[in-house]
């Protein structure tokens, strides 16, 4: 299934508020505070600034500029917040947390800079510390949306399905219109078997965004799993319409027409996920699959040739090829191929199978009764029937 984009933007930090400076007792506090207020609005005015670039692609070397500025005045725990924002938006991930963790020493209630913090984590690999900040993040604010649902993403990642759903689940609680919630949910209830609950928090998260193309996608996946090739085609659509270079929603539904019987349409499907990926080995199998159908034996070959290349541990494409050369009459061919198939994968009762066929065409009877006899012992109806009948 595909990958949604897991984790939400970063919270935008609202520019920090003026200082209210007490009444002056002297002239010369006067004089004192007069310079502190004027240093406070500068700081305020530069993290206005700064803030207002949050989000805009090209402009983090001018935020980093304008917290570095008010650093040079004071120390700030906006301006380490913004230039961590800043660095983590250049992909300076490492760098980005040390100005977190300096903004978060200065003000330990900063849940916005523990939530990003938990993000640059995740994006480092370090899952648990992510885990760590979201949670702190969550002591800090209750109501914090967006941190249950990056912490949801991050246990789906260790493994805690029940504690992303209970993590999303809460994350809708406080904002019911929170679409990618339902969307991940959905990712994890799929991942569970439940295709039907993962159904109805797809359609949720559509009926909140009716643009979240990957909602769609996510949809047509539990769809077809769930034999609705039809729905499944009709999501897969909605998904290209946006998003017209993606090879595995054309794959995806080059399967669902296969399932239909649409060979042709399943063929142009694969075709234009060649022509987007054409390092898509499930592609060209599957395209194979559909050639070998519609009669075109050869092409079917150099199909399963291409998937084999760009896949040497293709244990189906092996498969595939090794029917292709038995129905052209290479029996040796065939062998080998079935032969490479179980090598990969010792339990596909069904190479056993058909390599049991091709020695028979090459009568070679002693190979054929003990290519059946692991079949049957791997539960293979067919070739316990065969067995019996052959090899008595």
């Amino acid at each position: 299934m595909r990958r949604l984009p897991a984790l939400v933007a970063a919270l935008l930090l609202p520019a920090a508020q003026p200082v209210l400076l007490g009444t002056a007792l002297s002239t010369a506090s006067l004089l004192i505070s007069g310079a502190a207020a004027q240093a406070q609005s500068s700081v305020d005015a530069l993290l206005e600034k700064a803030s207002a670039l949050q989000g805009k692609k090209g402009s983090e070397p001018e935020m980093i500029k304008l917290a570095n500025q008010v650093l040079a005045i004071r120390q700030s725990a906006d301006a380490y917040y913004l230039r961590a924002y800043a660095k983590n938006d250049l992909g300076d991930k490492q760098g980005a947390i040390a100005d977190y963790n300096q903004a978060i020493a200065i003000n330990p209630q900063f849940a916005e800079a523990y939530y990003n913090r938990g993000n640059a984590k995740s994006d480092l690999g370090d899952k648990q510390g992510a885990i760590d900040d979201y949670s702190q993040a969550i002591a800090i604010n209750p109501q914090y949306a967006n941190a249950y649902n990056n912490r949801g993403v991050v246990k789906g990642d260790l493994g805690d399905k029940q504690g992303a759903i209970a993590d999303y689940s809460q994350a809708i609680a406080i904002n019911p219109q929170y679409a990618n919630a339902y969307n991940n949910r959905g990712g994890v209830k799929y991942e569970l078997g439940d295709k039907q609950g993962a159904i109805a928090d797809y359609s949720q998260a559509i009926a909140i965004n009716p643009k979240d193309a990957d909602a769609y996608y996510n949809r047509g996946n539990a769809k077809s799993a769930l034999g609705d090739k039809q729905g499944a085609i009709a999501d897969y659509n909605q998904f290209i319409a946006t998003n017209p270079q993606d090879a595995y929603a054309y794959y995806n539904r080059g399967v669902a027409k296969y399932a239909l019987g649409d060979k042709q349409g399943a063929i142009a499907d694969y075709n234009q996920a060649i022509a987007i990926n054409p390092q898509l080995a499930e592609a060209y199998n599957n395209r194979g699959l559909a050639k070998s159908d519609l009669g075109d034996k050869q092409g079917v070959i150099a199909d399963y040739n291409k998937a084999i290349a760009i896949n040497p541990q293709y244990a189906q494409a092996y498969y595939n090829r090794g029917n292709a050369k038995s129905d052209l009459g290479d029996k040796q061919g065939a062998i080998a191929d079935y032969s490479q198939a179980i090598a990969i994968n010792p339990k596909d009762a069904d190479a056993y199978l058909n390599r049991a066929a091709a020695w028979q065409g090459l009568a070679k009877v002693t190979e054929m009764c003990a290519d059946l006899a692991v079949a049957s012992r791997l539960g293979n109806s067919a070739a316990q029937r065969y067995s019996a009948q052959m090899c008595q």
